[in-house]
């Protein structure tokens, strides 16, 4: 067995990747409000997602207990996630699989380029992936003279637009289609140059350009939905057939999987095949549900590799609060419901994790510093835990979080200053007494002068009582 080193905390690399953004949450959401077009793009998908996601729901008469199991599932998975990865390992093994361990993004593209090396190739076909995405896999196997080739249509769309995926189940949903048009024809080989806008051209453009890829490319990279550890059985769900043909064509098939989508049996993996479709696309059931254990000789891949990613997951496992967002299945049904997700898009949240999933993965993945803006990209409204497949308690782990977030001088003096005031009821009395000198400030607090007027520029100041508590309680 191959050391794992689980319950030694290390955070993402910096530098490498896809978690990090270039500007704080903050910055970039006030450029993504001006977009008029963005908004109008990502506001009609994701209300289009959200009708059709809730009238298949509604027709589950469990719901309510498919969502509980599924979270008795993965409190257990985390609890012996040690213990399951090395039993994954082992029946990878015996179906004639490979297992790598890759610590972080820098040791998983070093192991997945060498792999491609070794297959004597120079070009490569992707199923739609979030962990090559997270760790940088594709500018990783260009540095190396790799071509990596996306087949998912939204990936695609992604990678020729040279941009980035705003959506964990849609990556071009900040794009429509006369857009998509305008990328085909510049960016497109061969294209018909009177392609129009209408999605069946659109889709067919994109069939013809990715035929030759399918069926002349040797080695494919994916990831995967699931795995589950008494049979080495990885799982894929999509809804194209891109999918199916990349993880059957090749003769190489190289899987990235964070170490979280572990499920101990085939019983429990039930459980979330009945969940994701209805909680990401409004479907009953994923069109395409891939499975392959190992390697059988003279159908499909005759080279299996899965490559078990940790990157900071290891980290997110300490925190006995956080480690909740490991049970994400990446349904993608919080953002759908988001108000600040649905204003902003995803390129906001700087991290390949947008919308509030991303607001407490991301920061745990890279160290809460790093990405400390993103715990407070939240109204804290609680749609997202209403919404979740898994039941994650996202507002509670944002709360968590921004308790660990670096705070300004400032405003740590002030807390302090507060702490100590309540601590002592002589100045606490004094202060209530104060607080009547707040109608001064008008209405609503908006009279106050820099630099608290900060606070109140989006916050109502509350109306200090008549009478206080103590007040009342000596009258009487």
């Amino acid at each position: 067995m191959t050391e794992t080193f689980l319950g030694m905390p290390a955070t993402a690399p910096p530098g490498v990747g896809r978690l990090r953004g270039d500007e704080p949450f903050p910055v970039a959401a006030r450029r993504a409000l001006a977009d008029a077009q963005l908004r109008r793009n990502v506001g009609h998908a994701t209300s289009t997602i959200r009708a059709r996601s809730a009238a298949v729901i509604g027709e589950v008469p469990d719901w309510p207990q498919l969502r509980a199991a599924a979270r008795a599932i993965k409190t257990d998975t985390m609890a012996r996630l040690p213990e399951l990865l090395e039993q994954l390992e082992a029946a990878v093994g015996r179906a004639g699989g490979t297992v790598h361990w890759a610590a972080d993004a820098v040791e998983a593209n070093r192991v997945v380029t060498d792999l491609v090396r070794a297959a004597g190739v120079d070009r490569v076909m992707k199923v739609k992936s979030m962990a090559t995405q997270e760790i940088g896999l594709n500018e990783a196997l260009a540095d190396a003279g790799i071509e990596p080739v996306e087949t998912d249509l939204a990936e695609l769309i992604v990678q020729l637009g040279d941009d980035r995926p705003s959506h964990i189940l849609v990556p071009a949903i900040h794009r429509n289609r006369a857009e998509i048009r305008e990328i085909f024809l510049r960016e497109m080989p061969g294209v018909d140059p009177a392609l129009t806008d209408e999605p069946a051209a659109l889709a067919a453009a994109a069939r013809r350009h990715l035929r030759e890829t399918f069926l002349s490319t040797r080695v494919a990279v994916s990831g995967a939905n699931f795995a589950v550890a008494e049979t080495g059985t990885l799982a894929v769900v999509e809804s194209e057939g891109n999918g199916r043909m990349c993880l059957t064509l090749p003769q190489t098939l190289i899987t990235v999987m964070g170490i979280e989508k572990v499920v101990p049996t085939w019983r429990d993996l039930e459980v979330f095949l009945q969940l994701l479709p209805r909680a990401s696309t409004g479907e009953r059931m994923n069109p395409y549900t891939s499975m392959w254990t190992g390697v059988t000789p003279g159908d499909g891949p005759q080279a299996f590799h899965l490559v078990l990613l940790d990157n900071g997951r290891s980290a997110v496992l300490a925190d006995p609060v956080g480690r909740e967002a490991l049970h994400c299945i990446r349904c993608s049904a919080c953002l759908n419901v988001c108000p600040v997700y649905e204003r902003t898009g995803g390129h906001a949240y700087g991290s390949v994790y947008p919308g509030p999933i991303g607001a407490v993965l991301s920061p745990q993945l890279t160290g809460v510093a790093d990405n400390a803006s993103l715990p407070y990209a939240s109204s804290l409204c609680g749609a997202c835990y209403d919404a979740c497949p898994v039941m994650i308690d996202i507002p509670s782990i944002l709360v968590h979080l921004r308790g660990r977030a670096p705070h300004p001088r400032g405003e740590a003096a002030a807390m302090a200053a507060a702490a100590y005031t309540m601590d002592h009821p002589a100045l606490y009395a004094a202060a209530q007494r104060a607080a009547k000198l707040g109608r001064l400030a008008g209405p609503r607090g908006r009279g106050l002068p820099p630099p608290l007027s900060g606070w109140t520029a989006s916050r109502d100041l509350p109306e200090p009582p008549p009478q206080t508590f103590r007040q009342w309680w000596a009258d009487r």
